[in-house]
């Protein structure tokens, strides 16, 4: 059982209980990306039963009215163990989606992983008529030009800042010079595309830029938030009309995740040690 303290960040640890968590989400306006919680697997065997969980997962997802997707990691389908082992995985999972009328978001790992995360997502998209996702990092410095090349690949786009600690060879370590990728990386996709858009950022000025640049260029967006972070301002903005879809892990192996959320922010650190201290 997940302890209360760690609740606010997972969403539980059974499909039954991430159910209960999208369908409160979606009574206040909020659609759900659901993550199994699983990552770095270096045998086919893990990595094939999480594709298998996925599924049955989008199979379920499909049979109900909630509004909610899932999201998965190459590392968890098993990029570690070989290129080829993750595209089947990941071919398998979309196929699922698309069969069960259900999106599908594929995350991006370390750079290491970028070329073939970027080259089977655009097979995928165009094979499957956009039913798929990629999330993209703007503090790599290569991302600009990953943008130009999936700028006409149907499915959709998520920004992130980036969140792996890579080598300033290339990648952007400031964070002033992170927030200008972002920025400009972000006005690009609103320029190029009219749909699609996915502002995956807790930051206020890139989400308030983010509704200037789509009145602007005329562009449906969405917006994307972790699970347990800023869930009132997620809230707030399903309320005005703003499409808002919260990122939710859910499974057993929520300790490793639970302890890298309190160690990012501190606001996460001191709601973990009010809950300890029954405050």
């Amino acid at each position: 059982m997940i302890p209360p303290i760690a609740s606010r960040f997972v969403a539980g640890e059974t499909p039954a209980a991430a159910f209960d968590h999208v369908r409160r989400a979606n009574e206040d306006g909020v659609n759900v990306i659901l993550n199994l919680l699983g990552e770095h697997y270096h045998e086919r065997a893990p990595a094939d039963g999480d594709a298998d969980t996925y599924v049955e997962i989008l199979r379920d997802i499909g049979a109900t009215d909630l509004d909610a997707c899932v999201s998965v990691k190459p590392s968890q389908l098993g990029i570690d163990v070989g290129d080829d082992v993750f595209r089947e995985n990941l071919r398998r999972v979309v196929e699922a989606g698309d069969e069960h009328g259900v999106f599908v978001w594929c995350d991006m790992e370390d750079h290491e992983t970028t070329d073939v995360t970027l080259d089977t997502f655009e097979d995928l998209a165009r094979e499957f008529e956009g039913g798929v996702g990629l999330c993209v990092q703007a503090n790599l410095r290569r991302t600009r030009e990953d943008l130009d090349r999936l700028v006409d690949v149907p499915g959709k786009i998520r920004l992130v800042k980036g969140a792996y600690d890579e080598p300033e060879s290339i990648a952007y370590t400031d964070k002033a010079d992170v927030n200008e990728a972002y920025r400009e990386d972000l006005e690009f996709l609103f320029k190029e595309r009219d749909a699609g858009i996915a502002v995956g950022s807790h930051d206020p000025k890139m989400i308030s830029l983010a509704a200037e640049l789509s009145a602007e260029y005329d562009a449906d967006y969405e917006v994307q938030m972790l699970m347990g972070v800023r869930e009132d301002e997620q809230r707030r903005l399903a309320a005005e009309g703003v499409e808002v879809w919260q990122y939710a892990p859910y499974g057993g192996k929520w300790v490793s995740y639970f302890y890298r959320r309190v160690r990012e922010r501190k606001e996460n650190l001191l709601f973990a040690l009010r809950a300890v201290a029954g405050v």
